[in-house]
Parts: C-alpha cells; sequence; structure tokens
C-alpha cells in the first residue's frame, strides 16, 4: 500500500494519465458536471474534503503552468479568492459561464465537498523537465 501522497486510487490512476497542456477542473459539489471529462467524486459530506486540501495535494502531485477561475469568486467568496491569488499570481479570470464552458475541455474534474460558491479552478498541466 501506498504510504504518501494521494491515496485515492481513482485520482492517483487519473494523475498518472494527465499530459502537457491537460486540463484539470478542481470544483465545488455545485459545479455542473458536464459530460465527456473522466470525473473523480472526492465529495464526502458538505465542506469535506474542503477545496483548499484537495487543490493543495494536487499541486503536491503537478506541475500547474497556469489556472483559470470565474471572476465572481472576487466578490462572492472571499477565502477561495485568497487561496487562488496565493497559489496562481498570474490567475486568469473569467465569466463563470466561461469556466463552465471551459471546463467541457478538461481532461479531469476533481469534485470536492466544498459548499461555496465558486470555489472552481481549471489548471493547465505543465511538464516537471
Amino acid at each position: 500500500m501506498k504510504r504518501a501522497g494521494i491515496l485515492n486510487r481513482h485520482l492517483a490512476g487519473a494523475l498518472a494519465e494527465l499530459g502537457h497542456g491537460h486540463g484539470v477542473l478542481v470544483c465545488d459539489a455545485g459545479m455542473p458536471i458536464p459530460e465527456g471529462p473522466r470525473v473523480v467524486d472526492l465529495a464526502f459530506r458538505a465542506g469535506v474534503p474542503s477545496f483548499a486540501e484537495v487543490l493543495d495535494g494536487l499541486l503536491a502531485e503537478l506541475v500547474v503552468e497556469g489556472a483559470t477561475a470565474a471572476r465572481e469568486v472576487h466578490g462572492a467568496n472571499p477565502e477561495a479568492s485568497a487561496l487562488l491569488t496565493a497559489r496562481f499570481p498570474a490567475l486568469d479570470l473569467v465569466p463563470h459561464e466561461e469556466l463552465k464552458s471551459l471546463s467541457a475541455g478538461a481532461r479531469l474534474i476533481v469534485r470536492t465537498g466544498e459548499a461555496r460558491p465558486y470555489a472552481n479552478v481549471l489548471l493547465r498541466c505543465g511538464v516537471f523537465f
């Protein structure tokens, strides 16, 4: 059995299949899930696991070259806004409806138990070399 890192076998396997430029949407429990992308649903109950816990766990495993979030996060969810701007100084902001459209092109969607609005971010995978 694996001792460290991501233990969820579905998530660990999905991360291993990602390549340069692939998108990973980390989303709250309320984000509509489009047809097509692989989905790993980690939601256990409202708030568990949190958006911050899942995002930080993924950032420990992935190389990320860019991130996109809904611009509405700034007014509607100051905690998620602060988290995203701290993790991604060059965060791209788009209208929430556009983020939902972009999520259809993601390779992987990771659903958290977050129950606050706009706790969503689309990550673009980079390479480690």
